[in-house]
């Protein structure tokens, strides 16, 4: 029974954390538009787009767009697929 008990308690914490992912998810019904992600990133930042990749970026969607600068460097630019914005970049 004890068993039982702790089993139950441990079900129950870990109920918040999805629901929070839950109602994330469920805000995020409708992505940004990637033409729209990428017309930001190019009225920042000179040169081309290569590739996009979904993934997930501190527990949120993310799109990791890979964009080459006109010196050829190429950089990843971290998108909240929710909103749009930028969050990040690496490169």
């Amino acid at each position: 029974m004890k068993t039982f008990l702790a089993i139950v308690a441990l079900l129950g914490a870990a109920a918040p954390a999805g629901v929070a992912q839950a109602q994330e998810r469920a805000a995020c019904a409708r992505p940004a538009p990637l033409p729209a992600v990428l017309s930001a990133i190019g009225a920042r930042t000179p040169g081309r787009h290569l590739n996009t990749s979904p993934g997930d970026a501190g527990g949120r969607s993310a799109y990791f767009v890979q964009w080459q600068l006109p010196d050829g460097r190429v950089v990843t630019f971290i998108v909240d697929a929710c909103s749009g914005q930028i969050i990040g970049r690496q490169g």
